[in-house]
């Protein structure tokens, strides 16, 4: 069981309004193959959630009536739901780019073998989480034999063109840091990783995204058993930089979670603080069906504490540093 979460103040932070909805993020699943320290949707292989087909006929639909560009998949492990390769066919049919938010093991795993060839015939951009270029490091955070079996995934996807200059094949790594402190300067740390996995395995991407931690759920809740918790609060507000407002993911992306029910963020979505839509006021939560004739912009954007994380420092987006 996890610790008790202080509760995150909703007055502190600024004020924000959306702008053009371009992205959706659908958590497909909580199903994971992994069960990792950082994870702030508690996956793992013991869940059993999963976007329903009536969920995901509607969001063909929202797919088809709205000028989204980028459908971002994430979970769990978004590959381990059952209809994943069809969403996939039907989103690259309609022009979108699809981000596959993938922990490089599944592709290892028997009856995905074949996973990263698909990937590739569908042009799907990989984000692929590392969080170290160290073995001892990531197998700590991720558990033993996690970073031989995320090497194989990534020569894996090399050698289908993944990473290489004019392939067309994006193959983004991800890092967080492994505790209560803000990531790196992204530049640098672009460089100093792809120095060492060239070196030590041969292997190519093309950016290196920084995330910083965010203090709920599972590694909110390793915070307050080490007691951390409040002096990370405070390292986020302090760091918090007004520059970065502007650009913040949820300006432009609404995220999904596996009923259907949208959310300003991911973030939100493990808070369960729904997106505020006027026309749904006096109901439960606002849900896919409502975004088919909904205009977004100028929305209100629901915020709490755990915001400061997103504008702390250089930044952090599901796309990396807003200002590196």
């Amino acid at each position: 069981m996890h610790a008790m979460l202080p509760l995150l103040d909703q007055l502190a932070f600024p004020a924000i309004r959306r702008g053009q909805l371009e992205a959706l993020q659908i958590n497909l699943t909580y199903r994971c193959n992994q069960r990792c320290l950082h994870c702030h949707v508690n996956a793992g292989p013991t869940r059993t959630e999963a976007m329903t087909d009536e969920s995901l006929a509607l969001l063909h639909q929202v797919i088809d009536a709205h000028s989204v560009r980028t459908l971002d998949l994430t979970g769990g492990a978004p590959e381990m739901h059952p209809r994943f390769r069809e969403l996939v066919l039907h989103a690259r049919r309609e022009g979108l780019r699809v981000i596959d938010r993938c922990n490089l093991t599944i592709l290892s795993e028997p009856g995905y073998e074949d996973l990263a060839q698909f990937l590739a015939d569908q042009g799907v951009e990989v984000s692929a989480s590392l969080p170290c270029y160290s073995r001892d490091n990531v197998d700590k955070q991720r558990g033993d034999g996690v970073f031989d079996a995320s090497i194989v995934g990534l020569q894996m996807l090399n050698k289908l063109g993944y990473g290489m200059q004019g392939s067309g094949l994006i193959l983004n790594l991800v890092y967080n840091p492994q505790g209560a402190s803000l990531p790196p300067a992204q530049a640098q740390l672009e460089a100093d990783y792809k120095r060492h996995l060239a070196e030590d395995f041969g292997i190519v991407f093309n950016n290196l995204l920084t995330i910083t931690n965010q203090p709920i759920a599972r590694f909110g809740s390793t915070l307050v058993s080490k007691g951390q918790f409040n002096s990370y609060m405070q390292l986020l507000r302090d760091s918090y930089r007004p520059e970065n407002l502007e650009p913040l993911m949820c300006r432009s992306l609404v995220s999904v979670d596996w009923q259907g029910y949208l959310y300003d963020c991911d973030f939100n979505q493990m808070l369960d603080l729904p997106l505020v839509l006027p026309e749904v006021i006096g109901r439960d939560r606002p849900h896919l069906r409502d975004l088919l004739g909904a205009n977004l912009d100028g929305n209100p954007i629901v915020t709490r504490d755990h915001c400061y994380a997103c504008t702390a420092g250089q930044g952090s987006s599901c796309g990396g540093a807003l200002n590196d």
